[in-house]
C-alpha cells in the first residue's frame, strides 16, 4: 500500500504456498476465494492482486509451523483496515514501595467511637423508662389506683421567690448589714441598744440613753455576728443623739432620707435588736408626724422633739436603730415607746413608737462630729403657759433682748398660735418644733396679741452655749 509493507507479524499463508504478488493499490479487485476455518485443510485461492492480498513474509522469518492463531480468513476481513496505524500499548510496571497512598472517602461511614456505643443504650433506656412510665401511669389512671391529688400545680416559681429590690425584703436585705448592736458597759451593767453605720471610716448613730452612764467604752455586733471594740465621740442629751466610733474598713454606710418629705401613711421599717434579738425588722406606717415629745429618765436632762409616730413594733433594745422608708433610705431613729404600765416596769409595744427625724438627727451628728457638741436652736423667748381663749396658742412668758423673737417684733405676753403652719397647743410643742429647725433658718409665727391676729417671720439661731 503506496510502498508500504503492513503486517501484523504473520504469513497468513500456507505451507507450502507461494507469496501472492503485490498488485497495485486501490485497483478494487476483491480478494478471491472464501473463507475457510482454521485447520480444515483447504487452502485458500490465491489473489493475483488487490488491496486485500497479505505481503509477503520477510526471508529472513522462519515460516511459522501448525496453523495460524489468528482466523485464516483474517485477509478477506472486510473490517479489517490494513491502512489503520497499529500500537502496542505496554503496562508500565509499577516498582516497590511507589503504590499511592489510600484515599479515605469522607462520607464514608467511619467506625463508631467508645463514646457512641455506650450513648446508644443509655437513650434507649431513658425512652423506655419514660415510655414505661407513661404507661404505668395512665394504666394506673383507668384502673383507680391513683389517689385524689390535693392542690393544683404551680403555673410557675412563687413570685416571692423573686423579691425586687424595692418589696420590703428587698429592703430590708440591703439595710440590715449596716444596722448593728451597741453594747455600753456602765456601773450598774451593760446597756444594750441598736445604731446604724453612718460613714465609711466607722461613725455610728445610737441614742444618748443608750450610751448614758457609761464609761466611754463600747462594743458594735454587726450584721455578720462579728463585733468590734468601739468609743464614744459625743452625746447630746437633748436631743437624745450620740456618735460612738468602731475602728473597721469596708463598712457600708446607710442612705439618708429626707424627713421633712414624709406623709402620714408612708410605709415604714424599724430596725435593731428589741430584747437582744439582733437583726430584727418589723413594719409599719407613719401615724403622725410632728408629734411633740418630752422625755427623760428621773434626775436627767429633759429631751424634746418633733416625732415621727409609727405603728411599727418597737420595744426595748430598739433605741437608736434606724426607722426607713420604703426605698430603703433612714429617715428616722427609733427613741422612745408608749405604754401603759407604771414607770419602772417593763413596757412593751403597744403599736406607739417614736422616732427622732433624721434631719434633725443628722445635723446634730455632724455638729458632734465637727466640734464634739451640738448646737441648740432657740427662738429666744420664755413660754409662760397655755393661752387664754378659743383657739389655744402658747403665751411667751418673756422675749431676750435682741434675741430672734425680738428681732422679729414679738413681745412678752403674745400668744403663739402656729409656727410654719403648725397648730400650738402645748408649750412643749413651740420648744421642739423651735429644735427640729437648724439655727438660721427662717420660720413664719401667727400669733395674738390682744384680740389681734398678726404674722411675723424669725430666723433662729443657735444657743450661746
Amino acid at each position: 500500500m503506496g510502498g508500504t509493507d503492513v503486517t501484523d507479524g504473520w504469513d497468513w499463508r500456507r505451507a507450502g504456498e507461494a507469496a501472492a504478488p503485490a498488485g497495485p493499490p486501490g485497483d478494487g479487485t476483491p480478494p478471491t476465494g472464501s473463507p475457510t476455518t482454521p485447520g480444515a485443510g483447504t487452502p485458500p485461492a490465491a489473489s493475483p492482486s488487490g488491496p486485500w492480498s497479505a505481503p509477503a513474509a520477510p526471508s529472513s522469518r522462519p515460516a511459522p509451523s501448525g496453523p495460524s492463531p489468528w482466523w485464516s480468513d483474517a485477509l478477506a476481513d472486510p473490517w479489517r483496515d490494513p491502512a489503520a496505524p497499529a500500537a502496542v500499548v505496554v503496562p508500565a510496571v509499577a516498582e516497590a514501595g511507589t503504590e499511592p497512598e489510600p484515599v479515605t472517602d469522607p462520607d464514608a461511614p467511619g467506625r463508631p467511637t467508645l463514646r457512641q456505643l455506650l450513648l446508644i443504650p443509655v437513650i434507649t433506656a431513658l425512652l423506655a423508662g419514660t415510655l414505661g412510665g407513661a404507661l404505668g401511669y395512665a394504666f394506673a389512671v383507668r384502673g383507680g389506683a391513683v389517689g385524689t391529688v390535693l392542690g393544683a400545680e404551680p403555673p410557675q416559681a412563687p413570685a416571692l421567690a423573686q423579691r425586687k429590690p424595692e418589696s420590703l425584703a428587698g429592703v430590708a436585705e440591703r439595710v440590715l448589714p449596716s444596722v448593728v448592736t451597741v453594747r455600753v458597759a456602765s456601773l450598774g451593767g451593760t446597756s444594750e441598744g441598736s445604731g446604724f453605720i453612718a460613714s465609711a471610716d466607722g461613725h455610728v448613730i445610737t441614742n444618748d440613753h443608750v450610751v448614758a452612764g457609761g464609761t466611754g467604752k463600747a462594743s458594735v455586733v454587726f450584721n455578720d455576728g462579728s463585733s468590734a471594740p468601739a468609743t464614744v465621740v459625743g452625746q447630746d442629751p437633748e436631743s437624745d443623739i450620740a456618735v460612738i466610733k468602731v475602728e473597721r474598713t469596708g463598712l457600708r454606710p446607710v442612705e439618708f432620707g429626707d424627713s421633712d418629705a414624709l406623709a402620714v401613711g408612708d410605709p415604714v421599717l424599724a430596725m435593731g435588736s428589741p430584747l437582744s434579738l439582733a437583726n430584727t425588722v418589723t413594719a409599719g406606717i407613719v401615724s403622725a408626724l410632728d408629734r411633740t415629745m418630752q422625755a427623760g429618765e428621773p434626775g436627767g436632762p429633759v429631751r424634746y422633739y418633733a416625732a415621727i409616730q409609727t405603728d411599727a413594733a418597737v420595744n426595748h433594745g430598739n433605741s437608736g436603730g434606724p426607722l426607713v422608708d420604703g426605698s430603703g433610705r433612714v429617715v428616722g431613729v427609733n427613741s422612745t415607746i408608749k405604754s401603759l404600765v407604771a414607770d419602772g416596769q417593763e413596757a412593751g409595744n403597744i403599736g406607739l413608737a417614736f422616732a427622732i427625724p433624721i434631719n434633725q438627727a443628722k445635723r446634730v451628728t455632724q455638729d458632734i462630729i465637727g466640734t464634739g457638741k451640738a448646737r441648740r436652736t432657740v427662738i429666744g423667748a420664755q413660754v409662760g403657759g397655755p393661752g387664754a381663749g378659743v383657739g389655744g396658742g402658747v403665751r411667751l412668758g418673756a422675749v431676750e433682748p435682741s434675741g430672734p423673737a425680738a428681732d422679729a417684733g414679738l413681745k412678752a405676753g403674745d400668744v403663739v398660735l402656729k409656727l410654719n403652719g403648725r397648730p400650738m397647743t402645748e408649750p412643749t410643742d413651740l420648744i421642739a418644733l423651735v429644735r427640729k429647725f437648724a439655727p438660721g433658718s427662717v420660720v413664719t409665727v401667727e400669733y395674738r396679741r390682744g384680740a389681734t391676729r398678726q404674722n411675723t417671720s424669725v430666723t433662729l439661731a443657735a444657743d450661746a452655749k
